[in-house]
């Protein structure tokens, strides 16, 4: 009696240890796996630790789109508005800024391909773009414009009057979009200034350009004596930004934060100012909703 007493001891004892050991062993697994986690989530990188770890944040720009990215006549500094905004934006992140040339055309495949980290040069903000790309906050508030003839206006009194005249400018922009929308034929430029444009519209080797109006109106005061002038057609009211690639949001984050207190220091008004001959392009306007709004396919 006792020997079957004994054995029944010892297999219960041996029963509760081998639970033990199992509870034991999931207990550790399950640690294992917390602990894990936990790591990964300490050390999953974001798009704004590898932009860190490389040091320069590079930007594609015109660099011939007074007043927004020019080379200054005196020194051949680049400048301008947006040029200014970004380095702004470099010195408050601690992060050097290394700016890429290149003509519009090409800024927006750049991102995409990594070639540059980012790009500024009056990129309105669309829906399409937005499926594509990431957008800082806007730093620019405007609407369409049209540059034409200072001697007869080139013709056009309206939108439609752009049918069949010659509209200059960068292949890809939504202002060439909008021109081919009314009938106009394109005459595509790289990257050329401001003056150049001008003097091709003057000439009758093109008719229009149509472009920011803010950007354009300022331009066409600096250059008057070329022979063009604003027309005052007005449409679709536009915001830009810097434009990034679509990633998971923390250089955009990063961004608005600085766009965030050099709207609330004042910074960015001071510098459109000083850019946009006392023009504050930095807050949206007032009383244009009812400005004719041209549906783009970019």
């Amino acid at each position: 009696m006792f020997k079957h007493k004994k054995r029944w001891i010892v297999s219960l004892v041996l029963m509760i240890t081998l639970v033990g050991l199992a509870a034991c062993g999931e207990d550790e697994q399950e640690s294992k796996e917390v602990s894990s986690q936990g790591e990964n989530a300490e050390t999953e990188a974001t798009a704004w630790d590898a932009l860190k770890e490389k040091g320069t944040f590079t930007v594609a720009t015109s660099g011939t789109l007074f007043p927004s990215s020019f080379h200054d006549g005196e020194n051949n500094e680049l400048t301008g508005y947006e040029v200014e905004v970004v380095k702004e934006i470099g010195k408050r992140l601690e992060l050097p800024i290394e700016f890429v040339e290149m003509g519009v055309d090409g800024m927006l495949t750049a991102v995409k391909s990594g070639q540059v980290d980012a790009a500024a040069n009056g990129l309105d903000i669309t829906e399409k773009r937005l499926e594509d790309y990431n957008f800082s906050e806007p730093y620019k508030y405007s609407f369409g414009g049209i540059v034409v003839r200072a001697s007869d206006d080139s013709g056009v009194e309206s939108l439609e009057d752009l049918k069949g005249k010659k509209s200059a400018g960068g292949a890809t922009t939504i202002y060439m979009q909008i021109s081919e929308k009314f009938g106009a034929e394109p005459v595509v430029y790289d990257n050329a200034t401001n003056d150049v444009f001008f003097r091709d519209v003057a000439s009758g080797r093109t008719d229009v350009i149509l472009n920011d109006f803010y950007i354009s109106n300022t331009a066409v005061n600096k250059f008057k004596e070329l022979g063009v002038k604003m027309s005052d057609i007005y449409y679709n009211p536009t915001s830009a930004g810097i434009l990034l690639k679509k990633e998971d949001g923390s250089i955009k984050n990063k961004i608005d934060e600085v766009l965030e207190e050099l709207h609330e220091d004042g910074t960015l008004t001071k510098l459109s100012e000083e850019f946009f001959a006392g023009e504050d392009v930095s807050k949206p306007i007032e009383g244009i909703d009812d400005l004719p709004v041209v549906e783009l396919d970019q």
